[in-house]
C-alpha cells in the first residue's frame, strides 16, 4: 500500500518539530544568547580591525549569528541556505518560513528568509523580514545591505545610501559598500543641482 505524501511544507514543519521535540528532550546546545559577551568583543575589534582581521572577525561573527540553540532550527537554516544558494526559493520559502515558526527570536532565519524572498523579487516580504531581523539583532549588517540594496533597486538613492552609511558605521570593511556609498553620493548630489 501507497502511503500519500505529505505536501513538502507540511513535511518541513512537522520535521522541525520532531526534531526539536528530540532535542529539548536531550539538552540543546548554547544559543547566541550566551554568546553577546563574544558579539560584543567581535564588533568592538571589527572597529578597529585592518582589513584581513576584519574578514576573520566577520566570519567569527556570521558563525554566532547562524546558532540558534537548537541543532534541528541550525539545520533548517542549513537547507534553507542551502536552497537558496541553489536557486530553489520555493523550497527555501519552507526551510526558513518553518525556522521563524519554529524559532521566532532567531535573527537569522529571518534574515535568510529575507534573502530568499529579495531574490524572487518580493521586496516587500524581505522588507518585513529585514525589519523583524533588525528588531532581534540591531547590528547585523548584513540586513543593513540588504534593506539598502532594495532602497537602491526601488530608486531612493538617499535612504539608501543613509542605510549603507549605518552599515558601516558597524562593519567598516563590508566588501563593496565603500564603492556603493561613493556612487550614491554623486548620485545624490547631483540631484541637488
Amino acid at each position: 500500500m501507497k502511503v500519500p505524501s505529505l505536501p513538502h511544507k507540511f513535511a518541513v514543519a512537522a520535521f522541525a518539530v520532531l526534531v526539536s521535540l528530540a532535542v529539548a528532550a536531550g539538552g540543546a546546545q548554547a544559543g547566541p544568547k550566551e554568546d553577546a559577551a563574544k558579539l560584543d568583543e567581535l564588533f568592538a575589534a571589527l572597529k578597529t580591525a585592518n582589513e584581513v582581521d576584519a574578514a576573520v572577525i566577520e566570519s567569527d561573527i556570521w558563525r554566532i549569528w547562524s546558532r540558534s540553540g537548537s541543532p534541528a532550527m541550525d539545520l533548517l537554516l542549513e537547507r534553507g541556505e542551502k536552497a537558496v544558494e541553489q536557486g530553489d526559493y520555493e523550497v527555501a520559502l519552507d526551510h526558513l518560513t518553518a525556522l521563524t515558526d519554529h524559532a521566532p527570536d532567531f535573527a537569522e532565519g529571518w534574515n535568510q528568509r529575507a534573502v530568499a524572498y529579495f531574490n524572487m523579487g518580493r521586496f516587500g516580504q524581505a522588507v518585513a523580514d529585514i525589519q523583524r531581523t533588525l528588531r532581534l539583532n540591531p547590528r547585523h549588517f548584513g540586513a543593513l545591505v540588504g534593506f539598502a540594496t532594495i532602497l537602491e533597486a526601488m530608486e531612493r538613492p538617499k535612504q539608501a545610501l543613509e542605510v549603507y552609511r549605518a552599515a558601516l558605521a558597524i562593519h567598516p570593511h563590508l566588501g563593496g559598500i565603500d564603492d556603493a556609498v561613493k556612487r550614491l553620493e554623486a548620485k545624490v548630489a547631483g540631484q541637488g543641482i
